[in-house]
């Protein structure tokens, strides 16, 4: 199956909102298009190369948790069934085949709300510094990768394109969305979060961090954006998994260990990425899709 990577959406009869790292988003009236691109971005920065089946892939996972997960919180998939979409859209089926979701449009809550079962990426740089992680104290001692005695909500803002996301602490997001809002989107997470670890542990994968991000509609919180995705989480292949080191992984962290390998000072522009690592870091992504749903993604497009 020849399938050619979509780096950018251009639909001139829809009415684009807005291009985000990853997803193109168009607005319909009450809801929105959200495409997913095979753009990959790494410590925020867009690389100049797309990843071979990344948005089919990010679709499908998101969707596969949407349903898994929607007894905890109502989320905003209406359908990813292009035949399901306003009329306007057909013209552009093909390209919005199996990448694409139709969603309720809601009012975002300006925070990636985080959650941590396992202590790495910057988590273990603050530790490591502090001994906290978003003015969360953790036990002395602990060991790059290892399991936290409990899942931790370790929010950080949802900043615009080209600025770095940012980890506060639970009373700056109160500060700043509003401490029943935090209280709610908090318990909602690590329900989820709580949900997928399980979930994922049975089929070999230990989900060691994710994010999420919440909408308001109709004056209730719902589940938005992507789901658990290898964009958004740390999968960790469970069979290889030892404390004290960085982790065998299904996500981009094989992108961003090749980056921190050639020294990427982390700003634009991106530097281009060999062959090897986009072809590897795609069959990481078809990997976690297949653990995780038992199916392929050439299952997904056949």
């Amino acid at each position: 199956m020849n399938i050619k990577s979509l780096f950018q959406t251009e639909f001139p009869n829809l009415n684009f909102l807005k291009r985000g790292k990853v997803r193109d988003i168009y607005d319909l009236g009450d809801n929105l298009l959200i495409v997913s691109t095979d753009r990959i971005s790494a410590y925020d920065v867009i690389m100049e190369q797309g990843i071979p089946l990344k948005g089919f892939i990010l679709t499908k996972i998101s969707e596969f948790w949407f349903n898994l997960t929607k007894d905890i919180v109502e989320n905003h998939l209406v359908s990813t069934n292009v035949n399901d979409y306003p009329e306007i859209c057909f013209q552009y089926s093909e390209l919005l085949k199996n990448r694409s979701m139709l969603v309720k449009k809601t009012k975002v809550i300006p925070i990636e709300c985080v959650v941590r079962g396992f202590i790495s990426g910057s988590a273990w740089s603050d530790y490591l510094k502090t001994g906290e992680v978003c003015g969360i104290k953790l036990s002395t001692g602990m060991k790059e990768s290892q399991k936290l005695e409990q899942p931790i909500f370790t929010p950080a803002t949802k900043e615009e394109l080209g600025k770095h996301d940012e980890n506060i602490s639970e009373e700056k997001a109160s500060e700043l969305v509003g401490k029943e809002v935090i209280n709610e989107i908090k318990e909602l997470s690590i329900k989820i979060y709580k949900r997928a670890y399980e979930y994922a542990l049975n089929k070999g994968i230990i989900i060691a961090d994710t994010k999420m991000e919440f909408g308001i509609i109709d004056n209730k919180i719902i589940l938005i954006d992507e789901l658990l995705t290898p964009d958004s989480s740390r999968f960790w292949d469970l069979k290889k998994y030892q404390v004290g080191k960085s982790q065998e992984s299904f996500d981009k962290q094989f992108l961003r260990d090749y980056l921190n390998s050639i020294n990427f000072n982390r700003q634009p522009p991106a530097p281009d990425l060999p062959e090897e690592i986009i072809i590897n870091t795609s069959k990481k992504y078809q990997q976690a899709l297949e653990i995780l749903t038992g199916k392929s993604i050439y299952e997904y497009l056949s």
